[in-house]
């Protein structure tokens, strides 16, 4: 599913190999574990692990994980 159409404060888990993020944010990378927070134009607020921000492509394919 693409991460435009996943619930807002979902936890997801990155599916696709090429994950885009913007300029000089952190990187993520296939199988890492999201907290979706929303988006913001071309790009998402989504939280690491560490509750680092993190901020991915819309059209990043994800699946939704049950809490």
């Amino acid at each position: 599913m693409k991460l435009y159409e996943v619930p807002r404060n979902s936890k997801i888990r990155i599916i696709d190999e090429n994950v885009m993020s913007p300029w000089g944010a952190k990187s993520v990378n296939t199988g890492d574990v999201l907290d979706f927070h929303n988006i913001d134009g071309m790009y998402s607020l989504s939280y690491d692990e560490d509750k680092n921000p993190v901020h991915i492509a819309t059209w990043t394919e994800v699946e939704v994980l049950d809490d």
